[in-house]
């Protein structure tokens, strides 16, 4: 093979090394390492045993329970909110929209750390929160320490920290909308709601389709606000399938347990996202 041609591989050879070092193989030896199990310090083969630990783990049919809470509840409101306020914001009428739209994607943009102690501190018994509904005689809510309201806290500091990611995403996709659509559906008399209904909506299915499926698999792979908020927390109620796998992996080094559960979930999100393709009719 001549030089010129053996140029573009050159070029390709360190994205390729990359890629098979730090993602290919990490896949390939964490699938081996689900049918293994440890045995006097050393992994040896162990069949499906850990996949048929698995469906008989009673906590992990509790992370599953909580992780699919989250999905139905959390994805749909942080959906709905994100393509209002991006409808809201792409509005000529708003004044001081560029001010708007960087205040509603700064909290995708916080650190992780810094989000999590001031949803601490103002879930707290006396924090901000119940002394705010102090105000119109609520009694103070434990919003860390009970098991409904602590998932109500996950999913309310989920949804304020990723509706603004996914405002921006409609919004760059409604500015490519074709004004003249707007302008015709006016000149029959269509008012703004109907126009949002009828225009905007079936115009932005690809993307919300889009963000479906990557808030969907971001969900089953929720780690960070249950840990940093609840640790899993109070008996399990706020454990997730991520957490879990952490548990198994960090805290027990049952490694071939985790990489078992681990490829369920890939199962799982392999299914849910080909039922929202084949629900949105996109092939």
């Amino acid at each position: 093979m001549s030089y010129k041609r053996l140029t573009p591989y050159l070029f390709l050879a360190p994205a390729i090394l990359l890629f098979l070092c730090f993602t290919a193989y990490p896949i390939v030896a964490s699938l081996i390492l689900s049918f293994q199990k440890l045995e006097g310090g050393t992994y040896v083969f162990a069949g499906l045993a850990n996949y048929s630990r698995l469906f008989q783990d009673s906590v992990f049919y509790e992370a599953l329970k909580n992780t699919f809470i989250f999905l139905i509840v959390q994805v749909p409101i942080m959906l709905f909110l994100a393509l209002v306020l991006a409808n809201a914001l792409n509005s000529r009428l708003l004044k001081l929209r560029g001010v708007f739209r960087v205040g509603f994607f700064m909290p995708a943009v916080t650190s992780l750390v810094a989000y999590a102690i001031l949803f601490s501190i103002m879930l707290q018994d006396t924090g901000l929160i119940n002394q705010f509904l102090a105000l119109f005689g609520v009694e103070n809510i434990k919003w860390l320490s009970t098991p409904f309201w602590a998932k109500f806290s996950i999913i309310m500091a989920m949804t304020w920290r990723w509706t603004g990611y996914n405002m921006v995403i409609y919004l760059a996709a409604m500015q490519n909308i074709p004004e003249e659509l707007y302008e015709a559906a006016s000149l029959d008399g269509a008012g703004k709601f109907r126009q949002f209904l009828n225009i905007t909506i079936p115009q932005l299915k690809p993307v919300i389709l889009f963000t479906a499926i990557i808030s969907t698999i971001s969900t089953l792979q929720l780690f960070d606000e249950p840990y940093n908020l609840t640790n899993g927390g109070p008996a399990d109620a706020t454990l997730t399938l991520g957490l879990y796998i952490y548990r198994v992996g960090f805290s027990y080094f049952d490694f071939g347990y985790a990489s078992a559960m681990a490829y369920i979930i890939v199962v799982i999100v392999a299914i849910l996202s080909y039922i929202q393709l084949k629900v949105a009719g996109d092939d």
